[in-house]
């Protein structure tokens, strides 16, 4: 069962709960996808029973069609937030770490051709795995923090932070407008381009800020 940690790996002391997450926050992403930017931030979010840890064998399923990963920054909340401006959303984040949030995309498209909701391709079980979270006092600058995913030896994503379109705080203020944040949420804040499949046996390499670690899918 999943539980926060710090980047060393010692048990946060917050409880699990939801994860709220932001859809085409990185222009390059969104022409790779061959979408539109949207007029407001696009939220959707994934269930505790997504979160997995990022450093243990991760289990894609099957059945499903392709699996596609996306690299993130993470941030967990340590106070309640609803309708909080910038301010209070600053004093409310205790760390940050970095996340893949899969995807189903083949099923994902289907939904979205059929204008249905696509929280099976998003929530399913373990789409959400995640490091340990860095405190806010030892991070620097999260507008300004570099992210990247390797797969078996090769860069596939690599981008930074201040390339958002909407910035961490004013997209957690956005957030608490329309759901009540409390301590142990997390927040992911998009993805740069470069997303693609994920496959059974790859290995693969997630980077911080520089700080890796490796992990491989089952």
């Amino acid at each position: 069962m999943y539980q926060h940690r710090d980047w060393q790996g010692d048990l946060l002391e917050l409880p699990v709960s939801k994860v709220v997450c932001v859809g085409k926050n990185y222009s390059d992403h969104i022409k790779e996808m061959g979408d539109n930017t949207p007029q407001q931030p696009l939220l959707f979010i994934k269930p505790e029973t997504a979160l997995c840890d990022i450093t243990q064998p991760i289990a894609i399923p099957d059945g499903f069609g392709s699996v596609h990963y996306e690299v993130e920054l993470a941030v967990l909340i340590g106070l309640p937030l609803k309708n909080a401006d910038e301010g209070r959303v600053a004093n409310a984040i205790v760390g940050y770490g970095i996340a893949i949030d899969l995807t189903l995309r083949d099923l994902q498209a289907e939904c979205k051709k059929a204008g249905e909701p696509w929280e099976k391709a998003k929530a399913f079980d373990n789409s959400c795995p995640i490091s340990g979270f860095i405190p806010v006092g030892q991070f620097g600058d999260a507008q300004q923090a570099s992210l990247s995913l390797s797969i078996n030896g090769q860069v596939r994503q690599n981008g930074n932070t201040r390339e958002m379109i909407t910035p961490i705080l004013p997209l957690i203020s956005y957030m608490s407008r329309f759901f009540t944040l409390r301590p142990g949420d997390i927040v992911l804040t998009g993805t740069p381009s470069g997303v693609g499949p994920i496959e059974h046996g790859d290995n693969f390499i997630v980077a911080l800020n520089g700080k890796e670690i490796s992990s491989r899918v089952l």
